[in-house]
């Protein structure tokens, strides 16, 4: 009795890879369903508690004077070489980089550029939000801090929200977006969360950030990634106009090569020797011969030629040598 190979996950996974490319007849496309927009508005709510708790100087503002004269990276000072590799997680370089490369590889095998549509977009709209809230709220860290107990806001700082939190929810966040099930969005969505929460409470330990900055920038991140679903459409359109001006490409450049081949160019003809000749004895190759183009006549259709004689046309004041006509008159002298 013939039994099947059971096969193990590794296995399942490379013959997954092994098959060729092919565009998911559905895509599992994230819409803006009620529970989503409840979840929205009470990020949005949290962010703008957050802002005017430290607008006001309220506790929060105590808060992070406590944890920055606390001084983590003193109290806990054997972990400062972990939390300096840790913290690159959310910077956004290196993390774009990876998530692209994943993303990429994602489009190339579904035939589809939604994948890195919806990064590229999830990046402008981090850059315009937080870039703008950071500028706007010009908040000073802890490191360029000026008054005790104050909330440093207005004195041309940059760190309110931390662009390291925010950015390191949306890019972690954009892999469980884009999961093809629920289960995995589930999963990833819990190892994004822990992964930019960490991240943020990194730049706290190094003092780089207040403990209101993570917060902010958490909450930053996650606007964006509950809000990506209304740009699905503009990412549909993006996508359909860029295939259909690659296929433009394609059909002018078949065209551009077909009107390079001249119509009417010469064809070339290389005719055999018979097997009797020396030069094809000796291995010496005849040169081709070159047939003008249009329409050739058979040879009975051409005038027969006779093979004696003279192939002159006939004129009717010449005459032959040696006849009297064509002697000189003799003149006396």
């Amino acid at each position: 009795m013939r039994t099947e190979p059971k096969l193990t996950r590794l296995d399942r996974v490379f013959a997954r890879l092994d098959r060729e490319p092919e565009r998911p007849a559905h895509l599992d496309v994230p819409k803006m369903s009620r529970h989503r927009i409840v979840l929205l508005a009470a990020t949005l709510a949290f962010y703008g508690a957050i802002v005017w708790a430290v607008i006001i100087t309220s506790w929060l503002v105590r808060l992070d004077w406590q944890v920055m004269f606390f001084r983590p990276y003193q109290q806990w000072s054997e972990i400062h070489w972990f939390v300096d590799y840790y913290v690159v997680l959310g910077q956004r370089g290196p993390t774009a980089v990876m998530v692209a490369a994943w993303l990429g590889w994602r489009s190339w095998r579904q035939h589809t550029l939604r994948p890195l549509l919806a990064l590229g977009v999830s990046l402008l709209l981090l850059n315009i939000t937080v870039g703008a809230a950071k500028y706007g709220m010009g908040r000073l860290g802890p490191h360029y801090a000026t008054v005790i107990g104050s909330n440093e806001m207005w004195r041309g700082g940059d760190i309110f929200p931390s662009g390291h939190t925010a950015n390191a929810v949306v890019t972690w966040g954009i892999l469980a977006y884009m999961a093809s099930t629920p289960r995995a969005r589930r999963w990833l969505s819990a190892v994004s969360a822990v992964t930019s929460l960490g991240v943020g409470m990194a730049t706290v330990y190094l003092g780089t950030h207040w403990l209101s900055d993570v917060l902010l920038g958490w909450a930053a991140g996650l606007l964006i990634l509950l809000a990506l679903p209304w740009f699905e459409p503009l990412i549909a359109r993006s996508e359909a106009r860029i295939f259909d001006l690659r296929d433009r490409l394609r059909a002018r450049r078949s065209r551009t090569a077909s009107a390079a081949v001249p119509v009417g160019a010469p064809h070339v003809v290389v005719t055999p020797l018979p097997a009797d000749r020396d030069d094809v004895a000796a291995g010496s190759p005849r040169a081709p011969v070159y047939l003008a183009p249009g329409p050739h006549t058979a040879r009975s259709e051409r005038t027969p030629t006779s093979p004696t004689g003279s192939r002159r046309p006939p004129h009717a004041e010449r005459h032959p040598r040696g006849s009297a006509s064509s002697a000189r008159p003799l003149t006396g002298g």
